[in-house]
């Protein structure tokens, strides 16, 4: 049975810039999809591609906290570099994923890379914001620099293109991610007509956004940068594209958990908020210049 599609939004009207150096549309919980409905998502920010011109200015977000969750980057046109308080830094290139796990507390910091920053061309990136499980939210801080040539690919019939797995598994293909719950995120790069069928668990919540391009979806046209949100009734996705398109598909099993959250903290309460931002204050989230 094909999965329901619960609505189809298109992109946010006008995007907003984080730092200097990332233009985005917020698609969760921007366009009124409520964090638990889209649980274990987050959040969704969509920098749509765009050319800030060369720079001797090195554009991007300087240091800030986070706590209780991951964040997940995915370069599509552009390079970043991060730098973290627990000593870890790395450049994320076109096909690349950086998948970090704040943990108990963290301090970050990602700029366009300097030799991109100063030639300045086509930047596109996605990041989402992943909720841990309460038992989950205080381990150590750490990342996975996921490389484009360590994803798991799925090859397409008669040149229909590929998928890129980032986590989870599609046809018996996985991806190289591992994560607190189950959560599959495909990167799907389709050629005119191509054509990709799975099947997601009828639990998981499930979404879609159409990075470039255009599809049909279980027989719906979803344009360029509209985002389709999924019921729970079915199991079967068939997407079709009309054009070259490239395609992001999330699903995962819902965390049940109450969501208590403010600025760059995602706990379960309005208590264990208040001991974040003391923690960030007391200096236990380390340092980073």
């Amino acid at each position: 049975m094909k999965k329901a599609i619960e609505k189809i939004v298109s992109r946010p009207a006008r995007p907003g810039m984080v730092g200097d150096g990332f233009r985005v549309f917020n698609y969760i919980p921007g366009t009124g999809i409520a964090q638990q409905r889209i649980s274990p998502f987050l959040m969704l920010d969509f920098n749509a591609e765009f050319d800030f011109g060369p720079s001797s200015h090195i554009r991007g977000v300087d240091v800030h906290p986070h706590k209780g969750f991951e964040t997940v980057t995915i370069a599509y046109k552009g390079s970043v570099a991060h730098y973290d308080s627990s000593g870890q830094s790395g450049v994320i290139r076109p096909g690349d994923v950086q998948w970090m796990t704040a943990g108990k507390g963290i301090l970050h910091k990602e700029f366009h890379e300097e030799n991109f920053s100063r030639t300045g061309g086509p930047f596109e990136m996605v990041q989402l914001w992943v909720n841990l499980p309460a038992k989950f939210k205080s381990v150590d801080p750490h990342y996975q620099a996921l490389e484009a040539a360590n994803m798991g690919r799925f090859q397409l019939d008669n040149d229909g293109g590929v998928v890129n797995v980032i986590a989870g598994k599609v046809n018996g293909v996985e991806g190289p991610a591992k994560t607190y719950s189950p959560v599959n995120v495909f990167d799907i790069r389709l050629n005119k007509e191509g054509r990709f069928t799975t099947k997601v668990e009828s639990g998981h919540n499930t979404a879609m956004l159409v990075i470039n391009g255009s599809v049909t979806v279980n027989g719906q046209a979803a344009a360029e940068h509209s985002f389709v949100l999924f019921g729970h009734e079915g199991e079967d996705i068939e997407i079709t594209a009309t054009e070259k398109s490239v395609v992001l598909l999330l699903s995962g099993e819902p965390i049940n958990e109450p969501i208590a959250s403010y600025g760059p903290f995602v706990m379960n309460t309005e208590e264990e908020i208040r001991e974040a931002i003391m923690d960030f204050n007391m200096g236990k989230f380390g340092a980073l210049d």
